[in-house]
């Protein structure tokens, strides 16, 4: 321990609560490692076995472009659908959960609701709607609204709640209405913010769309899950490749956007 040669005060003292919980987590860790069977053993057979799969991945075979295109173009389509849809339900739910500008009892029922639309993952919305209204890029569409909307309504009520109320204030001085209100004292405030929450469910939606065609939601899973199935890993590999292109696409465009409109 190092003392103060000022106050005479005892400098960096042991936080002995502290030790406590890191060594309760280790603890903790140890345990549900040895309860799961995490093992050595198995984490180097899994390194063996995933570089014979890596092997069987290469060469890529792009001869089936025409199928590879179609299940991307379907997955872009669920992506830019869900996330306008998303978006525009977004925009009045969040106004809703904003406690500075809505009562509690209409700010804590929406609120509960944004956050479960956010309590499960894409993938099991999605085979919610596969099971109630089939097979299709319908039920993809729906699954990532509900994602979409869990995500931006959640960030919009955030920022709303971080706005300076002078400038609300001195709208409704003037005799304004609600719409007014927000169009003139809430939305510029969190204008570009939105924007940037809006950019950032898009690239979202674009790496989820091509995970709820697994379960039956459409888009280029669907074809990925029927390589794995036949074992063809050349095309496989083409279709990974395709992915990653498409993600990095989105990224570039997101980045783009949020840097005209911020």
């Amino acid at each position: 321990m190092t003392v103060s040669p000022i106050t005479g005060r005892v400098a960096f003292r042991p936080n002995w609560m502290a030790r406590a919980g890191w060594l309760l987590l280790a603890a903790y860790v140890a345990y549900a490692a040895q309860i799961l069977d995490i093992t050595w053993a198995r984490f180097v057979l899994g390194l063996d076995q995933g570089g014979r799969f890596l092997g069987r991945l290469f060469p890529p075979e792009f001869q089936r472009w025409e199928l590879l295109v179609d299940g991307l173009t379907e997955s872009l389509q669920i992506a830019v659908i869900a996330s306008v849809l998303g978006i525009v339900i977004s925009l009045p739910i969040g106004l809703l959960a904003a406690r500075n500008l809505m009562p509690w009892w209409v700010s804590t029922p929406t609120r509960a609701f944004v956050a479960l639309c956010r309590s499960f993952h894409p993938i099991l919305v999605a085979i919610v709607f596969v099971k109630a209204i089939g097979f299709g890029a319908l039920a993809g569409i729906l699954a990532l609204v509900v994602a979409s909307v869990g995500f931006v309504a959640k960030l919009f009520a955030e920022a709303i709640e971080e706005i300076s109320m002078k400038q609300v204030e001195a709208v409704r001085a003037t005799g304004a209405g609600f719409a007014n209100v927000v169009t003139m004292g809430v939305l510029p405030q969190v204008l570009a913010r939105f924007i940037g929450f809006s950019t950032y469910q898009l690239d979202s939606n674009l790496r989820n769309s091509t995970m709820v065609g697994i379960v039956g939601g459409g888009g280029i899973g669907g074809t990925l899950f029927a390589a794995f199935q036949r074992f063809d890993y050349g095309f496989l590999c083409a279709i990974l490749i395709a992915i990653i292109a498409l993600i990095m696409v989105g990224e570039l465009v997101a980045t783009r956007l949020r840097a005209t409109f911020q």
